[in-house]
């Protein structure tokens, strides 16, 4: 049986994670791991200029130019996609993985997990790449999720540190470490071990349910509140930002502030009253919400 296992990253950690994945698998599986590259990649650490200036071309899903990927084989049984979301969207390499010719032809007719490494918003981004692997006729088999679990509000701060320092240890000494926890990185071995079962038939049904019953996965409520409705914002600023050629310098710096005082001064106010006043009348639709994204009886 053939398998690719392919993702980007920066710091190592979505590497880390696919790694631990994979390497549960059994041997006598012929798996392509493949580390893609860009022809020109951005910055680790980032600058804080450099890391906000990425939006407007994450969310219109613009593309750049990757170094030549060499595939050891022209199709596979099962491609192990890892990804990650950069504003509420696929990362730029993402998309330009998924507009790769050669990767496209990969993907068509065959078998597809998805693995996410994120902060804690990723159900756009998800959306996303559902539509992009139906449109090349990818099957997508389940969605394996690994989000930073600290408060939304604080793990934005540890993210900061770890994306402008290059350092994944505590901010200030008392913060927590940002990013995902190492248990979760070893724990993705249990729903590698699901997978290794279901390798020896080619059984898929049901795999994504087993993967959850094995490594439950919460989506909070104030996470699908805020995805639900800040794309369209995100969507709405990165146009704005894109029109403006001359002067995008500036209007990248007035959405960074927008989006600082919207995260930690909006947010939590607008929350709290829909805490409150919507969230206990909308369970049922929330759960449904919950359960799509979740792919759960999809």
């Amino acid at each position: 049986m053939k398998i690719l296992a392919i993702n980007y990253s920066q710091s190592g950690q979505l590497t880390e994670i696919i790694d631990n994945f994979i390497n549960t698998l059994d041997k006598y599986i012929d798996i392509d791991r493949v580390v893609y590259k860009l022809k020109n990649d951005f910055p680790f650490p980032w600058t804080s200029d450099i890391f906000f200036d990425t939006m407007p071309e994450s969310v219109l899903e613009e593309t750049v130019e990757l170094e030549d990927i060499a595939f050891k084989h022209d199709n596979y049984d099962l491609v192990i996609f890892g990804y990650q979301p950069w504003y509420l969207s696929p990362s730029i390499p993402t998309n330009s993985l998924l507009k790769n010719e050669k990767f496209k032809k990969i993907l068509n007719d065959t078998d597809v997990i998805t693995i996410i490494g994120s902060r804690n918003m990723w159900l756009n981004a998800q959306e996303s790449i559902r539509k992009q692997l139906k449109k090349i006729k990818a099957n997508l088999l389940a969605n394996i999720v690994l989000s930073d679990k600290i408060n939304n509000q604080i793990s934005a701060i540890t993210i900061l540190y770890w994306m402008l320092t290059g350092k994944k240890e505590s901010f200030l000494g008392f913060f927590p470490k940002p990013g995902i926890s190492a248990d979760d990185i070893e724990n993705v071995k249990v729903q590698a071990k699901i997978l290794n079962k279901r390798l020896e038939n080619r059984s898929y049904k049901n795999l994504q349910e087993e993967f959850l019953k094995a490594i439950p996965f919460n989506i909070p409520n104030d996470i699908l509140f805020i995805e639900l409705r800040a794309k369209k914002i995100f969507m709405a600023w990165a146009k704005l930002i894109k029109s403006k050629s001359k002067t995008r310098k500036l209007w990248v710096s007035v959405y960074k502030y927008y989006l600082l005082i919207a995260l930690f001064i909006i947010a939590p106010i607008v929350l709290f009253f829909v805490n409150v006043l919507i969230f206990p009348f909308t369970k049922k639709s929330i759960q449904k919400k919950k359960d799509y994204f979740l792919m759960i009886n999809d």
